[in-house]
């Protein structure tokens, strides 16, 4: 049983939707950009190890409900199976907004993770990628918690903008953001696939995760 077990392990894909965490990295306009320094040094006290001053809404991340809602849970509150799921793909590209009428004939299952592929992943380093991303409706919003979806993620930098009503909806139901995710063309439409996608348990409102897709 075990060899079988890894044998299988072994034929699984994974696509990583994660991007790179760099200091470099462009950050939500009026965001602190990460920075880090190496506070010891391998030929000095005889190991390496850095010290890292982030945002927790910096680069591929999730939101806790405590992000948007007073009294929200924070991420080390939100129990770990939250963040495992069967995976669902939506294809928004070219769409804003997009509306709740996308998701017709679409089969979304209880507890999935939800990826809105719109393509806007592409202008990411650039000003427009923070400026003219689209964004959801409350419709669609609705139609995600309806479902009974347990996370959304996207490839742009939010769902909506100020006064954040999509944000506040969403998070209000347990329903988790993941932002500025990569990758999303390679994830197969046609299988079905699993998302992981773990934070650290951060006592916050959000916090850097690293998310991936895998199927067989």
């Amino acid at each position: 049983m075990f060899i079988m077990q890894k044998a299988k392990a072994l034929l699984m894909h994974v696509i990583d939707l994660t991007r790179i965490f760099h200091t470099a990295m462009p950050v939500f306009p009026g965001d602190m950009p990460p920075a880090w320094r190496q506070v010891a040094f391998i030929e000095r006290e005889g190991y390496n190890m850095s010290q890292l001053h982030t945002g927790m809404h910096v680069g591929t991340h999730i939101d806790a409900p405590l992000h948007m809602v007073a009294g929200g849970k924070p991420l080390s509150e939100i129990p770990v199976a939250h963040f495992i799921g069967p995976g669902c793909v939506i294809d928004a590209q070219g769409r804003n907004p997009i509306d709740e009428d996308l998701l017709e004939g679409t089969d979304i299952p209880a507890g999935a993770i939800v990826l809105i592929h719109t393509g806007w992943g592409g202008y990411f380093g650039t000003d427009i990628y923070y400026r003219d991303y689209p964004e959801l409706t409350l419709a669609f919003a609705g139609r995600m918690i309806a479902a009974g979806v347990k996370i959304i993620g996207l490839d742009t930098p939010s769902p909506d903008r100020t006064p954040y009503l999509v944000h506040k909806a969403l998070l209000s139901h347990s329903v988790l953001i993941m932002e500025n995710l990569t990758n999303m063309q390679l994830v197969p439409m046609d299988k079905s696939f699993e998302i992981i996608a773990l934070p650290a348990p951060f006592e916050a409102d959000g916090a850097p995760l690293r998310v991936i897709a895998r199927f067989s």
